[in-house]
């Protein structure tokens, strides 16, 4: 089993990894077919095989029922939701519906469709300061790749048959990723359930609020009606 070579192509396929550039996104409101497309031509590298789906219609129906996408205006949708769909299918790999709602509700509530004349920041500046953050991240991550690839050929040094090492260094690698991946996985989740905490205390201070100024008004009515039957 040679690993060598790949090995130096696991770290080169780092740099053809699925990204779109901020500039990349079209700016013209799309129908669902230019969606799926434009995603499959920019995630093509990403899928194992041919009948790999990036993203369907099917898919983007259902994530409007499950209001993780904001509805289509006159069936196209625009920049804002291209990139909804583009955090949904990073988040998919990794998180249930639930977790992915969680984040994105609040995301959508407050950033999407805001206007381009707003002082306020919308989904393309968010997305654009977060692939530059991911872009320089990437080094970071092909240096613990490359960490990773030097420790799993220092495991099973001892083992005589080179075919049975290989092999089990090669294991050695993808085990130490996935615990990589199990760990990252578990944070993310605690912090989705902190942020969840803080959206529904949020939204339970804003009716508290809502109440009161309610029951503000009807004791101010209450008051004014009083003052009439007095006269």
């Amino acid at each position: 089993m040679e690993n060598k070579d790949f090995y130096e192509e696991l770290l080169s396929s780092l740099t053809g990894m699925g990204h779109i550039r901020p500039e990349e996104f079209p700016n013209i409101d799309l129908y669902m077919d230019q969606v799926t497309t434009f995603m499959s031509e920019h995630f093509m590298n990403a899928n194992h095989t041919p009948d790999d789906k990036i993203l369907t219609k099917t898919m983007i129906n259902n994530y409007a029922k499950d209001n993780l996408l904001p509805a289509p205006i006159k069936k196209k949708y625009s920049k804002d939701h291209m990139i909804v769909l583009l955090f949904i299918y990073y988040l998919k790999n990794i998180l249930s519906i639930n977790d992915i709602q969680n984040i994105m509700n609040p995301l959508n509530e407050r950033f999407f469709g805001k206007d381009k004349q707003s002082e306020e920041i919308g989904m393309y500046d968010i997305y654009t300061n977060i692939y530059d953050v991911s872009k320089k991240e990437l080094d970071n991550i092909s240096e613990d790749l490359a960490h990773k690839i030097q420790s799993s050929k220092e495991n099973f040094t001892d083992i005589e048959n080179a075919d049975n090492k290989d092999f089990l260094q090669y294991f050695s690698l993808m085990c130490t990723l996935s615990y990589d991946i199990y760990v990252k996985k578990q944070l993310l989740a605690s912090m989705v359930d902190h942020l969840k905490t803080d959206v529904d205390s949020r939204k339970e201070d804003t009716k508290k609020k809502e109440d009161k100024k309610k029951e503000d008004k009807k004791k101010e009515d209450k008051k004014k009606e009083s003052k009439k039957a007095a006269t």
